[in-house]
């Protein structure tokens, strides 16, 4: 079936969406583009020319947008503080939703999001896109290969100091590293040990060269209810670029195995390969090469396709709203150990969140 969508944002991460995400499934037949909204009508143009639309399916009001275009899906690319008014409104037209992360900006307004959506009888995915990049699916086929998980590290580190590549509000976000960045790769270290997280403790600050109002550095550790520990080391604000954007690294330590990613090469280094006491150490290239995975889409473009499987009728995609509740949890839960000093119990804070929401 092809489903009508009507997509919000065209700025930033939505110009991506335009370019990269949605094309894709149009051409493959799950996808028909009835309308783009933006709020400037400048980006008006990136959608007719990427997206086949007319001027006059191009808006600025997303209430008018939906009233006089029958849809079935929104998607929605806007700054996390507008996602829930955005929600609210695409619910009120009866449709099925499916978001950029995160779900929204406070972990209270993201309850608030996956209850109204349950409410109305709907579904929302979020686009918790590195997870399903080609070398993170390789790397998670290994790791699920190479036996029970002892601990797992992740690492981005980037000189992105100064203003101008990211879109305005990213810089203003009171912290930017946790909730626009190292949510993807907490999601991954969170999906990787397939257990609910217990307990965060992170450090996080802005170094004095780089130009963001909030915090761009951090330390976070996390305990898993299974017993995995896992350390992340995120930094937009680093002297060099040793692990950019799509080029981390990602290690697991397993029972007969140790798993390595970095900079998109996935490695396998077996534990009866090398003798006890190794000190000569080994590194990048010495270990057994795991081919990368293939299929036709990665990223968003595949949680798009996911997405229209499941409300097809298929099974509900992995990044679902209320399984993503927990990645954001684990977000909120850095937020605020970095605020207090202490270790935070994640399932508590979203207890709390949802009393409270």
């Amino acid at each position: 079936m092809t489903y009508r969508l009507v997509h919000v944002g065209l700025g930033g991460q939505g110009s991506t969406w335009a370019t990269d995400a949605i094309p894709p499934n149009v051409h493959d037949d799950r996808i028909e583009v009835v309308a783009a909204v933006d709020t400037d009508p400048e980006r008006h143009e990136l959608a007719e020319q990427e997206l086949g639309l007319s001027p006059e399916e191009c808006y600025t009001d997303l209430e008018t947008a939906l009233s006089e275009r029958p849809a079935d899906i929104c998607s929605i690319v806007t700054p996390p503080s507008t996602h829930e008014a955005v929600v609210e409104t695409a619910l009120a037209h009866d449709l099925q939703i499916i978001s950029e992360k995160p779900i929204a900006d406070t972990l209270e307004a993201s309850v608030r999001v996956a209850e109204k959506v349950d409410e109305a009888g709907k579904k929302m995915g979020v686009t918790m896109s590195h997870r399903f990049d080609r070398d993170k699916a390789t790397f998670r086929r290994a790791v699920e290969e190479a036996g029970d998980i002892d601990y797992l590290t992740a690492r981005y580190t980037g000189n992105v100091r100064e203003r101008g590549f990211y879109a305005d509000y990213v810089y203003e976000m009171d912290d930017m590293l946790l909730l626009d960045g190292a949510i993807h790769h907490l999601d991954i270290l969170a999906s990787l040990a397939d257990s609910p997280c217990e307990r965060v403790y992170a450090e996080t600050w802005t170094p004095e060269e780089a130009d963001y109002d909030g915090d761009c550095s951090g330390l976070v550790t996390l305990h898993f209810a299974d017993g995995t520990r896992a350390q992340y080391e995120g930094s937009y604000a680093n002297a060099t670029t040793l692990n950019g954007w799509g080029h981390e690294q990602f290690r697991a330590e397993c029972s007969d195995q140790t798993v390595l990613l970095d900079r998109r090469d996935v490695e396998r280094f077996h534990a009866d390969a090398y003798d006890t006491g190794n000190f000569e150490s080994i590194g990048k290239g010495d270990g057994e090469a795991v081919p990368l995975a293939d299929r036709p889409h990665w990223k968003n473009a595949w949680l798009i396709e996911q997405f229209c499987d499941w409300i097809d009728g298929g099974e509900p995609m992995p990044t679902n709203v209320d399984s993503v509740l927990q990645s954001m949890a684990i977000v909120f839960a850095a937020i605020e150990s970095s605020e207090t000093g202490e270790a935070v119990d994640v399932q508590a804070l979203l207890d709390d969140a949802r009393a409270n929401a």
